[in-house]
């Protein structure tokens, strides 16, 4: 059941990456955060523990939910059809997706 549930991540980050607005990497990610527009936030599995925390940090501040990816950064990189690692990302508009809804958050 983990591995299709794996699936079912690539394929509603894929769907936002073509239908809706992301931003990739830390700083863009922390970025969006302050300013309230990140909706929900996706973190691979080998992100810095530090940075992780910091992401988390920002994100209770701001209420907005955390995903904790299973793949690693190289994953979650072919998941936005990337040829680069993304160890994190905030999805500012969901687009045709509903990944928002459908992802378990941690509070």
């Amino acid at each position: 059941a983990e591995e299709g549930h794996g699936e079912h991540q690539l394929g509603g980050v894929a769907l936002v990456m073509k239908s809706g607005k992301t931003t990739l990497g830390l700083k863009s990610t922390l970025k969006s955060l302050r300013q309230g527009k990140a909706e929900l936030v996706i973190i691979a599995n080998n992100c810095p523990p530090l940075r992780k925390s910091e992401i988390e940090y920002y994100a209770m501040l701001a209420k907005t939910g955390v995903h904790h990816y299973t793949g690693n950064n190289i994953d979650l990189g072919t998941a936005c059809g990337k040829y680069f690692h993304v160890s994190v990302l905030s999805i500012t508009d969901p687009g045709d997706s509903d990944i928002i809804r459908s992802m378990p958050t941690e509070s």
